[in-house]
């Protein structure tokens, strides 16, 4: 009797053990984000917030444990609260890295908008943030040459890494390191950045990992035709996760994948990935998800990012009563991409200069913004907000009625058309260019007249235009509007129109 059951016992461990084994197959999740610059709802809440993105990413933790939460690059900046300041500080990013830190996110690539804060301010961002950065390009500049940004806490300096790996174990004890790389598209130049060549750099890591890990995936911040140089670089990589274009796309080169989501978190991917070790194949199946209305609301993050909404509504009270208030709907997404918006007229950037002539009863001959104040970097689509139209102009500022010759009225204009790809790009109202020449109001721009120009504050200040400014003897007389009146805000001055646009179609 006690050999039978000594037999049991060895036969039921057999069949336990046999059940464990290890296949070598095993199963693991990415939810990529890219190109997040608001942490709440947009387009009247209808799209997009980190909180239900949250909500997503807890579910397919539920689905499976071996979830990564990843960000291809720009979420530090633009956005209308990192403009805001709160106990006398900027807020530059502090909210994101906040919310993120909530979220738990795994890993994180540098895109060139995360250049746009001092470097002062990105250092306490890398500090306060409790999730890995990586890039293989990117670097800090430093009295001695140059090196890996780093993280700084309790005195201690510790260099970001070209690469990350991470581990991944299954209930029958498969195994598997899985790497990551990244590099960063060289569009930002600053005096603190140092950018290497994104293609050399890429390889460097790849050659560096490889054999380290059982595979190798890309979290990339370029174009998509650099992604795909990338991947015929590296055919070896089966995804690349990629940011910068704003809109959701799928390319395959090769046996490589390269996906990007929508902006501000419209959409997100989620590749669910079996590795089989003894082929060293990766199967992918990757899903573009919707961040909509339909999805509820993670209370933990909720709460964060309601408090950050806070600070932001009671500023933006000071200038509209109702901030949220669904001011008009954009049948055709509204322009306002960094690239589009520096380089060729817009139809956001009409309404904002239509809006400026409006703010003086169009009483001017032609209204001119530099597209540099446009800082949204994404389109405006179906619902619109007060909200979106602080998005797309964070920093404000006067729309000024200015007097001006003719003859510097037009080397403004031809300026602005050789700046093209720069922030010093003019988006125009009633001013064209008819062959060789300019027209105001369709009537051929007169050297010797005196126009009336609505121009926003910052293009007087001669920071863009240098010969443009308060002191050239060609500028005759300034108007600055009265606190009371539209012009003293610009981002006013378009609620206004847009709303009075509204009621007019409504009438219709």
């Amino acid at each position: 009797m006690k050999f039978i059951k000594t037999s049991v016992f060895f036969l039921s461990i057999f069949f336990l053990v046999s059940c464990t084994k290890d296949d070598q197959k095993i199963d693991f999740t990415f939810l990529q984000l890219n190109d997040v610059y608001e942490i709440a709802p947009i387009q009247g809440g209808e799209f997009g917030g980190m909180a239900r993105v949250e909500t997503v990413h807890q579910e397919l933790l539920k689905e499976n444990k071996n979830t990564l939460l990843m960000m291809a690059g720009d979420f530090l900046n633009p956005s209308l609260i990192g403009t805001l300041k709160v106990a006398g500080e900027h807020v530059r990013g502090k909210q994101m890295i906040s919310v993120m830190n909530a979220m738990n996110f795994d890993l994180v690539a540098f895109g060139n908008h995360e250049f746009d804060v001092p470097q002062k301010d990105l250092q306490k961002r890398l500090n306060e943030s409790n999730f890995p950065w990586i890039s293989a390009n990117v670097k800090e500049k430093i009295e001695t040459g140059f090196n890996f940004f780093h993280k700084e806490r309790n005195g201690k300096k510790t260099p970001l890494s070209p690469s990350f790996i991470k581990e991944f174990s299954d209930a029958d004890g498969t195994k598997i390191k899985v790497g990551f790389i990244s590099v960063c598209i060289p569009s930002n130049p600053k005096e603190y950045v140092v950018y290497e060549d994104m293609f050399t750099q890429a390889s460097a890591a790849y050659e560096d990992l490889k054999d380290s890990v059982d595979v190798v995936f890309g979290l990339t911040h370029v174009k998509i035709a650099q992604d795909k140089i990338i991947a015929k670089l590296l055919p070896e990589i089966p995804l690349i996760m990629g940011g910068h274009e704003h809109n959701s796309q799928s390319v395959s080169v090769g046996n490589t994948v390269i996906t990007k989501a929508d902006a501000n978190a419209k959409t997100v991917y989620v590749h669910r990935i079996s590795y089989d070790k003894k082929t060293k194949k990766a199967t992918i199946i990757s899903e573009l998800k919707e961040i909509n209305s339909t999805i509820k609301t993670d209370t933990k993050v909720g709460a964060i990012v309601e408090q950050w909404q806070q600070v932001l509504k009671t500023k933006i009270k000071e200038i509209v009563s109702n901030p949220q208030a669904i001011i008009y709907t954009a049948t055709t997404p509204l322009d306002g991409r960094d690239t589009p918006i520096r380089s060729v007229q817009t139809n956001l950037g009409e309404i904002i200069t239509k809006s400026m002539s409006f703010a003086f009863e169009n009483s001017v001959d032609c209204a001119i913004v530099n597209g540099g104040s446009i800082r949204i970097d994404d389109a405006l689509d179906g619902a619109i907000t007060a909200v979106d139209i602080f998005r797309v102009l964070p920093y404000g500022g006067q729309v000024l009625k200015v007097k001006i010759k003719g003859s510097l009225l037009k080397r403004v204009l031809d300026y602005g058309v050789l700046a093209a790809g720069t922030g010093a790009y003019l988006q125009r109202f009633h001013a064209e260019k008819v062959g060789a020449e300019w027209h105001t109001k369709k009537k051929v721009l007169d050297l010797d007249k005196t126009y009336n120009v609505a121009f926003s504050e910052y293009l007087l200040k001669g920071f863009d235009i240098p010969f443009l400014s308060e002191k050239n003897n060609e500028v005759l007389a300034v108007y600055h509007p009265k606190p009371t009146e539209l012009g003293f805000d610009i981002r006013k001055a378009v609620v206004s129109y847009l709303t009075l646009e509204t009621k007019k179609s409504a009438h219709k």
